[in-house]
């Protein structure tokens, strides 16, 4: 079973104006990620506005992400359904694309209770070969894989990985502290990377490293080197940044940030807007303020 450690940077779906998949403009940034060093990436994330797009539009994306990854690292597939019916389905179909692993969302249409999250891990994993990384996200989704749930699941082989997206620092040292070392524990939020690496975690879900790669993957390594000061001198330039990644307006904040330091495009799908006003240049800002500070720091 796949053993995934690195920066896995959540790939944002590149839009036109009118709100189509741009395919090249999607391409042309996994590969900018993959030429920076990360170790894997996953498309249809939140941050890919998943949940709006087509069965046909997520099977052209998982595709060319497939295409121009080529084999150099591993590509993974949110999989964000509301039923366990569907979820199975495309968990199969998604295999069938070309992925090499699946990001799994509880239901969004149900906040499950403890028996019924497990049986939703246990009935996507059961449905294809595929290894899972469990997004855990309860401040977005309203249910947590504690520790209690996950030690129901650890008999079940396809599911590797926790994305630890509680806010919690203490989770990550509760989870080592029970189950060793049976599941791979990634940091999913930006602002908690070098809190986390100094408990241990050995990934990055990561959302700014769409818009700094070499430097997101800098810092990754700088920690699990444990050169921390040298860690800390980075992520101060880059924290301010960091948060904007557990925004409610992630998508936005993040396409934003990523058409200002590489022209990508930062056009979003209704009922997502582009930004506007006082908040459009608080982003602006925060990120012009980061760049500044990175061109000086080279």
């Amino acid at each position: 079973m796949a053993i995934w450690k690195g920066v896995f940077p959540a790939v944002t779906t590149k839009l036109t104006h009118d709100g189509k998949v741009d395919l090249k403009a999607t391409q042309n940034s996994i590969e900018r990620l993959i030429s920076n060093g990360v170790g894997g990436i996953i498309v249809l994330p939140m941050l890919g506005e998943n949940a709006s797009m087509s069965l046909q539009e997520r099977e052209s994306i998982i595709r060319a992400a497939v295409e121009v990854a080529a084999g150099r690292v591993p590509v993974l597939s949110g999989l964000a359904e509301i039923t366990l019916e569907a979820a199975k389905k495309n968990a199969l179909l998604y295999k069938q694309f070309g992925a090499q692993g699946l990001m799994v969302f509880p239901s969004l249409g149900y906040k499950t209770d403890h028996r019924e999250t497990v049986e939703w891990y246990k009935g996507i994993a059961s449905a294809t070969d595929l290894p899972i990384m469990i997004y855990n996200n309860p401040i977005a989704y309203g249910v947590d894989c504690t520790p209690a749930i996950l030690k129901d699941l650890a008999g079940t082989p396809e599911i590797v990985c926790i994305k630890e997206e509680t806010g919690d620092i203490r989770r990550a040292t509760d989870m080592y502290v029970e189950f060793g070392d049976r599941f791979s524990i990634f940091c999913g939020v930006d602002d908690l990377i070098v809190e986390s690496s100094a408990l241990g975690v050995t990934g990055w879900v990561s959302g700014m490293t769409n818009v700094w790669p070499a430097e997101c993957v800098e810092l990754f390594n700088l920690c699990a080197q444990e050169r921390f000061s040298e860690a800390r001198e980075l992520y101060h330039i880059l924290t301010p940044s960091f948060h904007l990644d557990v925004h409610v307006k992630l998508v936005q904040y993040i396409k934003l940030a990523e058409h200002l330091v590489y022209g990508a495009p930062e056009w979003t799908r209704a009922p997502r807007l582009s930004l506007v006003g006082q908040e459009r240049e608080y982003v602006i800002s925060t990120v012009c303020k980061a760049m500044e500070s990175l061109a000086a720091r080279k």
